[in-house]
């Protein structure tokens, strides 16, 4: 008895162990990754429509910056795609070191590029060609984060240790938007002259950093039993959509609205505040970094209410509070006030974003199986990103020219709400699944 119980101290301390390294590699690992996915969009709003698309008038130029910044996101399925199916045959932790490499290779490579002044049209090509190579990284890199932790964790806390790697987004918007904000200091020709490249190019410094730690991590103890009992996926993409169309098309559906929300408030934001409004680039960004702070406490927050309350309830709040803010977020923005701004920018980005975004990694995985979960959930949750997240600042913009006014901004965020609250109705509660046995 006394040896038995040796052991099986000896393997929960082995378990735990494993999961705080896969739980700090996942978290700085995404918020770097995150970190280098968005100073693209900070740059596409303030700089890339006067360096790469200056032949524009200033609201086409801004067209083509956000279009640019589109592209990216329209990449994401086919990373989800890719290193989905690898991360499903050969394991998670190889696709977690590839998607940071590339994600770091395109990003440093930006700072590098010389602008339209400089070799005319071949500009805005390699700054397109470059911001896909960041999608497709991106596009790998979410699922295998969460996998790596959830996958570890004790049934009844995976929504709590789950959140935890969703704080990398947070982390990356604070760290992305900060630079822009210290930047945002020096005189507008030093920052468009060789300012902005800052925020690219030390990036690789911190890729250099995460991948270092990944190499440390070892494989999900889910993925190993996968493997040892032979039952690996051959084509687990096509097992997804033949034989898990539902949960996958619920999957896209709870994101939709979530990451249409996040991408308003941290880009097209800061295009509408800066140039419709006339108001300071620091005090928009200002409100972005308060948001992303606070989001470090109410992310994980949510995550724990949701292992308490349910998946389930904790969106149906999110969805509540997103079809609120629709029609009040921009007249609180246009009081021009700048402690309106920062309160409004950064208590919407939780109750918006941050309400379902925190149980997200354990939601969506927990609706596939092991042996399809890395394509399952990151195809449906990059799919969502690419039709709603990338083009939403687009859409936004557009919208707002054509339109002369944000009323149909407001109605385009209530329909991916409710969007959003159809699949969450569909989907069974899965708090409290055992996701080893399936």
């Amino acid at each position: 008895m006394a040896m038995q119980a040796s052991a099986v101290v000896r393997v929960d301390i082995s378990n735990e162990t494993h999961l705080k390294s896969a739980l700090w590699a996942s978290v700085i690992g995404t918020m770097v990754e995150w970190y280098d996915f968005l100073i693209y969009g900070t740059a596409a709003a303030l700089v890339f429509n006067k360096l790469f698309f200056p032949t524009f008038d200033p609201l086409t130029g801004t067209l083509a910056a956000f279009g640019s910044y589109a592209v990216g996101f329209a990449a994401r399925p086919f990373g989800g795609a890719i290193f989905g199916h690898y991360g499903d045959k050969i394991g998670r932790k190889a696709m977690l070191i590839a998607t940071l490499i590339i994600m770091g290779l395109g990003t440093f490579l930006i700072g590098c590029l010389p602008t339209y002044s400089d070799i005319g049209i071949w500009a805005p090509v390699a700054l397109i060609a470059l911001r896909l190579l960041q999608g497709i990284g991106i596009g790998g890199e979410w699922g295998g984060a969460v996998l790596m932790v959830v996958e570890n964790a004790p049934n009844g806390r995976r929504g709590y240790y789950g959140s935890l790697v969703q704080v990398g987004f947070p982390l990356g918007i604070a760290a992305s938007t900060g630079v822009f904000l210290l930047l945002a200091k020096m005189p507008e020709a030093q920052f468009l002259s060789w300012g902005w490249r800052v925020p690219f190019l030390i990036s690789i410094v911190l890729v250099g950093i995460g991948v270092f730690i990944r190499l440390r991590l070892s494989e999900t103890i889910a993925f190993k039993r996968v493997q040892n009992e032979g039952k690996v996926s051959k084509a687990p993409l096509l097992e997804v959509i033949k034989q898990n169309p539902r949960p996958f098309l619920i999957a896209v559906g709870m994101k939709i609205s979530e990451v249409a929300w996040v991408y308003v408030l941290i880009v097209f934001s800061v295009f509408y505040c800066t140039t419709k409004l006339g108001l300071p680039k620091s005090l928009i960004l200002n409100g972005i970094v308060a948001g992303a702070l606070l989001e470090l406490v109410t992310i994980p927050l949510f995550g724990v209410l949701s292992d308490r309350f349910g998946r389930k309830a904790l969106y149906y709040f999110g969805i509540a509070a997103s079809l609120a803010a629709a029609f009040l977020v921009f007249p609180l923005l246009e009081t021009k006030d700048p402690a309106t701004i920062v309160v409004t920018i950064a208590i919407l980005l939780s109750l918006t974003h941050g309400t379902m975004f925190g149980p997200q990694a354990a939601y969506m995985t927990e609706l596939f199986g092991t042996r399809v979960r890395y394509s399952g959930a990151s195809l449906g949750c990059q799919i969502a990103a690419a039709l709603s997240g990338g083009f939403a600042p687009m859409i936004a913009t557009g919208l707002l020219a054509a339109t002369g006014g944000t009323a149909a901004i407001s109605i385009y965020l209530i329909v991916l709400g409710l969007i959003t609250l159809i699949a969450v109705a569909a989907s069974s509660e899965t708090a409290k699944s055992d996701i080893t046995t399936h």
